[in-house]
Formats: C-alpha cells, structure tokens, sequence
C-alpha cells in the first residue's frame, strides 16, 4: 500500500489546526503577563523534530542552562498553552534564575500552532534544529512510541494512522515555515549524523551559537543517553498506555517530580519493556520511507548546500 502523499497536507492541516480559534484568543493572554512584568522567557529553544539526540543534549545543557526541571519537555507551546505564561514559567528552576532559560522541545517543529504562538511570544528567541536520515528517524519514532503505549498498530498502519511520523520528517517543507516567522540569523541547522560522529565539535557550534561559554564533554557525555535500538514491545499494551495517559495527566498538573520519581523507580519496568523484540523493517518499508522524503531531503541539502545522498538510501 503506498503511503499517503497527496493526502497527508489535508490531513496534517486539520491536525495542526485543531483549536487554532481558541489559541488565537489565549495568545494574547498568555504573552501579555510575561511581556507586562518582564519575566524572562526562553531565550533559546531547541525545536527538535524528535529523536535526533535532543534527550542526550538535554542532559549535557542541563548543569549550564536554565532547562524545565524535572520534566524535559513541557509542551506548553503545542499542547498546554491554554495554561498560560504562569503554568509554563514554573517548570523553570528560579535556583537558576541567573543562567540562560531555554527548552529542549522536539514536538515543536511540526506544530504550526507551537511555531506562531513562538513567534508571538518570544520573536527573539534563538532556534536550534537537528536533522536525522529520515528513514531512520522514522522507524526510531515509531519504537519509541509503541513502547510506551502511543500506537497499537504496525509500522506501516501506523504510518498511515499517525500523522506525525510523516510530518516531522518534512524537512525543508517546514523549516521553510519557521524561515518565514524568523530572521535566519535566529536559526542554527545541525545535523545528527555530526552529533554521532563528533559529539564536542558539535556541541562546540551550538554553544557558540547560544552565546555560552564551551562546554566541555565528559566520557560518560559521550554515550548515547536514549536510543529505541533496545526498547521492545511493551509487556502490556493496555497498562503500558494507561501508565502513559496517567504521566501526561500529572505532568499538566505540575506533578512532574512524581513522573520523575516514578520512571526511576523499579516500578517502570512493569510498565516499560518486557515485550517481545520489535521485528526488522523490510526493504520494501524501507524503501517507500526513503522515496517518500527523497525531495525532503534533497531541498535540505539545497538549503545546507550539503551532499544528503546517504540518507536516500535504503538503510534502517
């Protein structure tokens, strides 16, 4: 069955424009306190798309910047706007008031609503892209989100069921978007391939971007922090899905250190894991993934003036 190209704008603007009305209307309010008693805000964000290494530069920014404690990622800007400035300033540890404030946020790079509330609230804020093979990516974000309860289908219905699997992968299609909401001086572009390969030089150019002082990477930093190649199948589809809803529940409500303190509990594995093996991806999955970002990632090399070839092939 191919995947559905033609019909992915229609569907991916009816997703990302679930509420706009009412976001409209909170925009105003939800920028204006902040702006009113000059708190400050995020100065910088890194907008993901998800699964490029941004868990790992989480870790290693946390001790040098001001980043939401203890939940990584706040998704005030998608999802939790509604909230307001006051909800989503209190993730951020006043302890570190004297330090840059920024967010790592990969669900952010596909929401139009997250890119024009963004542009809205914080217009200087310093934006952070990095950029995967999206073949690879894809399959990534499908493991990570059938082991914690998200999907219950198979990769390709879950293509076809899902809409952020495809979206997020549009690479030049929507950075295109965020060039038109932002002065291109506001904009870093990495590329997760030199993350891997070069974790300090990477981590070099984003801090010299941020205006920060470098950051010097220990061996430990140097390892992969989270990766999906040993995630499996949940043991249990249904708890593992409940235990995710009940997550996302208190972390609206501010309970994120009870999030926190659960996911190193031992009780996370009864809910985590335990399941069966993900199966090997076919060549020919492999191959319509591939085909069907290869202009993606060809208006991403024009964009980087950067040879892409080798995520056009047809490698998990």
């Amino acid at each position: 069955m191919p995947f559905p190209k033609r019909e992915l704008g229609v569907r991916l603007s009816s997703v990302a424009d679930i509420g706009t009305g009412a976001g409209r209307l909170l925009m105003k309010d939800a920028s204006a306190p902040a702006m009113a008693t000059g708190l400050r805000l995020p100065s910088f964000l890194v907008v993901g798309p998800p699964r490029t290494g941004t868990s790992w530069l989480h870790e290693v920014l946390r001790q040098h910047v001001n980043l939401p404690d203890p939940t990584k990622e706040t998704r005030f800007f998608d999802v939790h706007f509604a909230l307001g400035m006051k909800w989503y300033r209190a993730h951020f540890p006043a302890s570190r008031a004297n330090m840059p404030v920024g967010e790592i946020a990969p669900t952010y790079f596909a929401s139009t609503q997250a890119r024009e509330r963004i542009a809205r609230c914080i217009p200087n804020a310093k934006l952070i892209f990095i950029f995967r093979n999206p073949a690879q990516r894809l399959i990534s974000l499908y493991r990570v989100k059938r082991a914690y309860g998200l999907l219950p289908w198979s990769l390709e219905d879950a293509i076809h069921r899902d809409p952020e699997l495809m979206l997020s992968g549009m690479y030049a299609t929507i950075f295109r978007e965020w060039q038109r909401d932002f002065p291109r001086q506001q904009l870093l572009i990495t590329i997760y391939d030199d993350l891997r390969n070069n974790p300090q030089a990477f981590l070099d150019t984003l801090t010299e971007f941020l205006g920060i002082p470098r950051i010097s990477l220990t061996d430990a930093q140097l390892r992969k922090v989270h990766g999906s190649d040993r995630m499996t199948e949940p043991r249990s589809y249904l708890a593992t899905r409940t235990a995710t809803l009940l997550a996302d529940w208190c972390k609206a409500r501010r309970l994120d250190g009870v999030v926190a303190k659960a996911k190193q509990s031992v009780l996370i594995k009864l809910f985590l894991g335990g399941g069966a093996p993900f199966p090997e991806v076919s060549q020919e999955a492999l191959h319509k993934i591939s085909d069907f970002f290869r202009s993606e990632v060809e208006g991403l090399e024009a964009i980087l003036n950067r040879d892409l070839s080798h995520w056009k092939n047809h490698r998990a």
